[in-house]
C-alpha cells in the first residue's frame, strides 16, 4: 500500500540533478570562526571552493554618521568601538587627524606616552591574532600561552588609563594622563621577558609539520594582486611590499627610533604568521628605546591652543578666564579652520587614517575612515577561488580582519 500525503506532488515534481553538480553555503555570519559578523557564501565543487561572496553589514553602526553629529571631543571615545582588539591606534589616528587639520604641536612626553601606548597596542593585538588563529587551525595550547602574555600587556594599559579594551587612552592635543609611578619598571619587565615568550611560541609552531602543513602555500597573494586590492600592513609585507607607515610617513617619534621593518617573499598565510612574531619582537625593540627617553622629557602632557584645547585642570580651578574657555569648548565644541585632512597610521592590520572636511563649525562636515580590516575582507571574493573549505578558516583568520572596522 502506497503512503501518500499532501506533500507527495511537490516531492515528486522536485529535480535533485544540477549540471554544474556544485553546493552552495553560508559560512557565519554567527561562524565562531568567522572573526564577526560575516555571512560568506561559497560555492563548492566538492570541497574544492569556486566562487566566494563576502556580505558584510550585520554589525553596522552608523560611527562615520555619528561623528558628523557630535563635537571633535566627543567622538573620539567612539573610535574605540572600530578595531575593539587595537582600541588605542583608532584613538590615535583620529586625534592626528584632528591635530593636523587645526595645526597642533603635542608636546613630546605625550609624544613619547603616545607610542608607547601605540607599541603596545600592537603587542596586545598581534598576541590576540596568534591566539585565535592557532585555535581555528586546531592548536589549543597557543591559544592559552598567547592570552597570559596579553593579559600583563593589557594590565600595563589598564595601569595607565583604567581600562583594558575600550581604552581612550589619548586626546586631541595629547594625553590625559602621565605615567603612573612604577609604570616604567613594569613596562621594562613585560619587554624584557616577552622575546622568551615569542621564542616559545614557535618552538609549538614554526616546525610543527600539521601547522606548516595548514598555512604552506595557502592563501597566496602575489604582489600584484597586493596592491591591486588596497592590501596593507602585514599582508601587503607578506607579499614582499616593504612599506610601513611608520617608516614612509613617521608621526609621533618613529623618525627617532632605531627598529626594522621585517618582510617576507612566501606571499602566503606561513609568511604571515613569521611576521607577526618578527613584528612583536620590534616593539619590544622600540618601546625599549622609548623608556630612557621618557626621563629626559618637560612633564607637558597636552598641547597650549586655547582656541581649541581646554587649559590644565589647575588653571581651570584657579583661573576664571580658562573656566570660561573650558565651558565654551565643553558645550559648543571646537571650531576648527575650513579645510580638508587625512591623516594616514599604521595600525597592527594595516593603514588606518581619517579623513576629514571642515566647514568651520564644531561638527565635521564629513568623516571618513580608511580601515584595512574592509580591503583584505573585500579581498576573500578572490583569495579564497581555488582553495578547499577547510582552508576557509584558515585563510580568514590570517588575514586578522575585526568587523568593528568594517561595519562602521
Amino acid at each position: 500500500m502506497q503512503v501518500t500525503n499532501k506533500l507527495t506532488p511537490f516531492f515528486e515534481n522536485l529535480n535533485f540533478d544540477r549540471s554544474d553538480n556544485t553546493m552552495v553555503v553560508n559560512f557565519g555570519p554567527q561562524h565562531p570562526s568567522a572573526h564577526g559578523q560575516m555571512r560568506l557564501i561559497l560555492e563548492l565543487d566538492g570541497e574544492l571552493i569556486v566562487k566566494s561572496d563576502p556580505n558584510i553589514g550585520y554589525l553596522h553602526r552608523g560611527i562615520e554618521k555619528m561623528a558628523e553629529n557630535m563635537t571633535y571631543n566627543e567622538f573620539l571615545p567612539t573610535t574605540d568601538r572600530l578595531d575593539y582588539i587595537a582600541s588605542t591606534s583608532n584613538n590615535y589616528a583620529y586625534a592626528l587627524s584632528v591635530e593636523r587639520l587645526i595645526g597642533l604641536e603635542v608636546p613630546r612626553r605625550a609624544q613619547v606616552i603616545r607610542t608607547m601606548l601605540l607599541e603596545i597596542n600592537r603587542i596586545i593585538s598581534h598576541l590576540f591574532f596568534l591566539a585565535t588563529h592557532a585555535l581555528d587551525v586546531g592548536a589549543m595550547s597557543v591559544f592559552l600561552y598567547a592570552f597570559r602574555e596579553r593579559e600583563y600587556a593589557m594590565d600595563l594599559m589598564e595601569d595607565y588609563c583604567g581600562a583594558r579594551l575600550t581604552h581612550s587612552a589619548v586626546r586631541i592635543g595629547g594625553v590625559p594622563l602621565d605615567l603612573p609611578e612604577g609604570w616604567l619598571e613594569s613596562l621594562a619587565i613585560f619587554i624584557a621577558k616577552l622575546p622568551e615568550e615569542v621564542k616559545t611560541y614557535e618552538d609549538l609552531l614554526t616546525e610543527n609539520r600539521i601547522w606548516k602543513m595548514r598555512l604552506d602555500d595557502i592563501g597566496v597573494i602575489t604582489p600584484e594582486e597586493a596592491l591591486s586590492w588596497g592590501c596593507t600592513g602585514i599582508m601587503a609585507r607578506g607579499s614582499g611590499i616593504k612599506y610601513d607607515i611608520r617608516k614612509e610617513e613617521p608621526y609621533e617619534l618613529y623618525s627617532e627610533l632605531d627598529f626594522d621593518i621585517p618582510i617576507s617573499d612566501r606571499c602566503d598565510s606561513y609568511g604571515r604568521y613569521v611576521l607577526h612574531m618578527e613584528e612583536m619582537r620590534q616593539s619590544a625593540k622600540i618601546l625599549e628605546q622609548l623608556i630612557p627617553m621618557y626621563a629626559q622629557t618637560e612633564p607637558k602632557l597636552m598641547a597650549h591652543s586655547p582656541q581649541y584645547i581646554s587649559a590644565p585642570k589647575e588653571e581651570i580651578m584657579t583661573q576664571n578666564y580658562a573656566l570660561m574657555q573650558h565651558f565654551v569648548l565643553v558645550t559648543q565644541g571646537m571650531r576648527p579652520p575650513v579645510g580638508e585632512v587625512y591623516a594616514p597610521t599604521e595600525s597592527p592590520k594595516g593603514e588606518l587614517g581619517f579623513y576629514i572636511k571642515s566647514e568651520g563649525t564644531p561638527y565635521a562636515y564629513r568623516l571618513k575612515c580608511r580601515a584595512p580590516s574592509f580591503f583584505h575582507a573585500g579581498y576573500l571574493q578572490k583569495l579564497l577561488v581555488g582553495t578547499y573549505l577547510a582552508d576557509a578558516v584558515t585563510i580568514i583568520g590570517n588575514t586578522n580582519i575585526v568587523f568593528g572596522e568594517i561595519d562602521r
